[in-house]
């Protein structure tokens, strides 16, 4: 090791023996790392430059000014080259700097190669792990570079951070001003005013079992066994989201209930020809061509979306969880309806078996495996294709799970993403 490394060992050791414990057993070997030069330099990971090699400080303290002043505590995600923490640690109203390592073996190669004690050794600093913790904190900053670097123990927490950076982006045609969604509420209006609230199903199953059924490619391997279930005269309520619905249907399995929340939903997604004697849950962007044609019992909610705010001032309706897949609403429905258990169906997050969705070709309810570009941890701890955006709703639903401690939440599936707060259920997972 190198004088740097002493140094900078000595003060981690001092402060946090255990971490420094972990960070010895890092292997810093295992990064490929190389100089790469400009007005200044930095280090090069597989391409990926870890800051400027310009002007590492002037960077650093244009991410710094992206964070409030005056705040008691701030959080950083990766520890880069020590530059964002350094400058943070300016603030004099500062009383406690988060540093949350989101590479261990990137930190332990920079501990060889520069001096941090500056940083590492201010009172104020608390060094981690950012696997450890069960979920982000803000205010924080989040180093771009180690975004891309984190290694698979902090997987879980890159995946939390990179959904909340991305949230005003997908959140960008959700305007409640937009004259597509102003139009899309107005023709769906006559409809919500015709048809129950939610809430009228709100604590009608209480302390019951609940399959919540989504569109996975894993859910293929459970259709003849949801089939006989449903045919068993004491057996647990169906809940499925609307595009597993057509091929539920293909299999001989009709749902207890039906969710659906998006837009673009069309008579492909839910046919309504053998629809009798099927409750419906939806909210008002859905199409209204589509709502009306349902022949089962329909019921109207909101999410929590300001596009909803004017027409719940003017028409009450209870709410529903929605956190950008309608696996959410669905889920939330269970444990208003009083579930005291829910088994999860095809709720994958991932492209497991080179497929996208069950009951459908590729491509057809979005981007094809080939686009995936991500990837999540599955059941069996090996990582599996997903989209950016899988990855972002498993997060959203693990939030959910955690704050339902009284709810047993199971996986019906080792194929698609593990999903924190579940169990297996040993009925369908050996």
């Amino acid at each position: 090791m190198s004088e740097s490394f002493d140094d900078n060992a000595r003060v981690i050791e001092r402060r946090w023996p255990m971490l420094y414990a972990r960070l010895m057993l890092e292997d810093s070997t295992a990064i490929q790392a190389e100089l790469s030069e400009g007005l200044g330099a930095t280090l090069s990971i597989d391409g990926i430059q870890l800051t400027s090699r310009h002007d590492r400080v002037h960077e650093a303290r244009v991410q710094a000014a992206s964070l409030p002043t005056g705040k008691p505590q701030l959080h950083v995600y990766g520890t880069g080259l020590g530059d964002l923490p350094t400058v943070l640690l300016e603030r004099d109203e500062l009383e406690r700097l988060y540093v949350h390592i989101l590479n261990g073996a990137l930190f332990a190669l920079v501990l060889q190669l520069l001096d941090q004690r500056q940083w590492l050794d201010d009172p104020r600093v608390e060094l981690l792990y950012a696997g450890d913790q069960a979920d982000i904190y803000t205010p924080f900053f989040a180093l771009p570079s180690e975004m891309v670097l984190a290694d698979d123990f902090n997987a879980k927490i890159r995946d939390r951070l990179v959904s909340e950076v991305h949230l005003s982006f997908n959140n960008r045609e959700f305007d409640p001003q937009s004259p597509i969604i102003l139009q899309r509420l107005q023709d769906s209006l006559d409809v919500l005013l015709a048809d129950d609230d939610v809430a009228q199903l709100f604590n009608t199953c209480a302390g019951q079992e609940v399959y919540v059924i989504a569109t996975g490619p894993s859910l293929e391997n459970h259709f003849d066994h949801l089939a006989a279930i449903r045919e068993q005269a004491q057996r647990p309520l169906f809940i499925c989201v609307d595009t597993a619905y057509r091929p539920l249907r293909e299999h001989g399995i009709k749902p207890d209930l039906v969710v659906s929340i998006d837009q673009r939903i069309s008579f492909r997604h839910l046919p309504f020809e053998d629809s009798d004697g099927i409750p419906l849950v939806y909210l008002p962007m859905s199409d209204p061509e589509v709502l009306r044609a349902w022949k089962g019992k329909r019921y109207g909610g909101y999410s929590a979306s300001p596009i909803y705010a004017a027409l719940r001032r003017q028409h009450a309706r209870a709410e529903l969880y929605v956190g950008g897949s309608v696996i959410h609403p669905a889920v939330d429905l269970a444990v208003k309806m009083g579930a005291e258990s829910i088994t999860l169906f095809g709720a994958d997050f991932a492209f497991p078996m080179n497929k996208t969705h069950a009951g459908w070709r590729d491509g057809d309810l979005g981007p094809g495996v080939n686009l995936a570009r991500h990837w999540v941890r599955d059941g069996y701890g090996e990582r599996v294709r997903t989209q950016l955006n899988f990855r972002s709703y498993l997060c959203e639903l693990e939030r959910y799970i955690a704050g339902h401690p009284k709810v047993r939440f199971f996986n019906s599936s080792r194929a698609g993403a593990m999903i924190a707060g579940t169990q297996f259920n040993r009925e369908f997972v050996q």
